[in-house]
């Protein structure tokens, strides 16, 4: 099903449209704020980023918006959100035009919702692992009487120069019926494990893939503390619990709202380690909307889904500029 075909053509004129008038809007601003040349030379190094997301972010945004608030034909609808809520709605528009005695096989599905509820939980599952993990971690890494520190951030970053996917399709080595941890147990006369293809390795697989997430951020706060509060909390009496309760702990929140975010969003949308560690027996809210587009071919549904998935973001998003208004726990360096 060809969706960019089907659009119609006063769509596309609009969204060329938008973009000539953002082009526009920005040639406009950047000449009337010309005041001077360390400000317009800024300006001119911000625009090609600034192009970059209007091309790669702003457009895709607006065609994910048009094709959720539209059917197949172009016209306004709000029936795309509504089979979010009842994944059996296209079958029971059936039923209903069939009379009375089909009206009484509707049944409301539940697995849009069912699959959004699970995927949420192990998005959660999966930050607060992390995050009980990744704050003792961090503190190592960013104690500075430790020569080991070093070394613990660089183990921390190569796995991250390799492809996420292969990171992922490793563990099937590991966790499948002949894998290294199973042959293991066969040398020893114990009995093999099922490790694969089960909620467990989808959650050890998304922490595995998101820790560095978490401790990057909490890593970049502690190493930029004053350890001299440290210094000051201990003469006015409090020892290593109460120094950390109420000195360390409320100056390392930005980092870990920072790292609860960058964890928490890609593990709810997160769709590659379910399909290779879960085997097709678990399907989250990503593995959700790739198949409205791929498999089913539905644009406007898939589409609808995105929408609910970018509004979880930007409330996440805007917890975070709450805890975090400077943005100090953002870097993962």
């Amino acid at each position: 099903m060809n969706q960019i075909g089907s659009m119609p053509s006063w769509a596309i004129w609009a969204v060329l449209a938008f973009f000539i008038l953002v082009m526009a809007g920005i040639i406009f601003i950047r000449s009337k704020r010309g005041k001077d040349n360390l400000h317009r030379g800024t300006t001119a190094f911000a625009s090609p980023y600034t192009l970059w997301m209007i091309i790669f972010t702003v457009l895709p945004c607006l065609l994910i918006g048009y094709y959720a608030f539209t059917d197949s034909t172009g016209t306004f609808t709000l029936q795309n959100f509504a089979h979010f809520w009842d994944s059996n709605y296209a079958k029971n528009e059936l039923y209903m035009q069939y009379g009375p005695e089909a009206a009484a096989l509707i049944r409301r599905g539940t697995v849009n919702v069912d699959t959004l509820t699970y995927s949420l939980w192990m998005a959660l599952l999966c930050t607060i692992i992390c995050l009980i993990l990744a704050y003792p971690t961090a503190m190592i890494m960013a104690d500075r009487e430790l020569k080991m520190s070093s070394a613990i951030v660089v183990l921390f970053v190569v796995p991250m120069w390799m492809n996420f996917l292969l990171r992922t399709i490793a563990w099937m080595s590991i966790l499948e019926d002949q894998g290294l941890i199973n042959q293991l147990l066969s040398a020893l006369g114990m009995p093999k494990a099922q490790l694969m293809y089960n909620n467990n390795a989808v959650l050890l697989g998304m922490v595995y893939n998101f820790l560095p997430f978490m401790v990057f951020p909490i890593y970049t706060v502690l190493g930029k503390m004053d350890y001299k509060l440290h210094e000051a909390a201990q003469d006015l009496g409090a020892n290593s619990f109460q120094t950390f309760i109420r000195v360390t702990a409320p100056l390392s929140l930005p980092g870990v709202i920072s790292g609860i975010t960058m964890v928490f969003m890609p593990s709810v949308t997160t769709f590659f380690i379910p399909r290779i560690l879960g085997g097709g027996n678990t399907m989250m809210f990503g593995d959700l909307i790739e198949s409205k587009f791929l498999t089913e071919g539905d644009w406007n549904v898939g589409s609808a889904l995105s929408l609910i998935m970018m509004v979880l973001i930007l409330i996440s998003l805007g917890i975070l500029r709450k805890a975090d208004p400077e943005g100090e726990g953002g870097g993962l360096m």
